[in-house]
């Protein structure tokens, strides 16, 4: 399969999924989101407060985002709150990746949920509680090995993943 040029990819329709990571520190782990949000079809990624972003570190997001920040629409802000302010005033579904007493299970997302801002953490800290608080839902993905969680860029890539195949009519 032939791979398309970044400039004709660019107007593709695009699902009613955002990306947001909150303090990504990993400019790899970045550049995973960004693989991962293409693969998807999100719709915009927004990389907040200490996440490492292309317009500050190009070169290390460019080794695993494959140049999919050309084609990902992006925006970097310092503060989580006028961005998630702005989501839910556009009537977007801000639900968090975390392990939390009470995450529902990513299996249990249904069309109607969309719009939707999959919200996901630092790498060790997770998503703050004044994130999770301001959440619409709380979703985690099972897993049956001896750590209970998975990488931030893999956990995102699994869900936005199953995310598209919702809305997509596929999950």
């Amino acid at each position: 399969m032939r791979e398309a040029s970044p400039a004709s990819w660019v107007d593709v329709p695009r699902f009613p999924l955002y990306g947001v990571a909150l303090d990504v520190r990993s400019l790899y782990n970045v550049g995973a989101l960004f693989r991962a949000s293409d693969a998807a079809r999100v719709a915009h990624l927004y990389l907040l407060g200490g996440s490492g972003h292309p317009g500050r570190e190009r070169a290390r997001i460019e080794k695993t985002g494959l140049g999919t920040p050309e084609t990902v629409p992006w925006t970097w802000a310092p503060r989580a709150e006028p961005v998630l302010d702005a989501l839910q005033g556009r009537g977007v579904r801000l639900v968090a990746l975390e392990l939390s007493p009470g995450s529902r299970r990513l299996e249990e997302v249904d069309p109607a949920w969309f719009p939707l801002a999959l919200i996901v953490g630092h790498e060790t800290d997770g998503v703050p509680e004044s994130v999770l608080r301001r959440c619409d839902d709380v979703l985690a993905i099972d897993t049956w090995g001896r750590k209970p969680s998975l990488n931030v860029a893999l956990a995102y890539g699994v869900a936005t993943l199953a995310l598209a195949r919702v809305w997509a009519g596929q999950g």
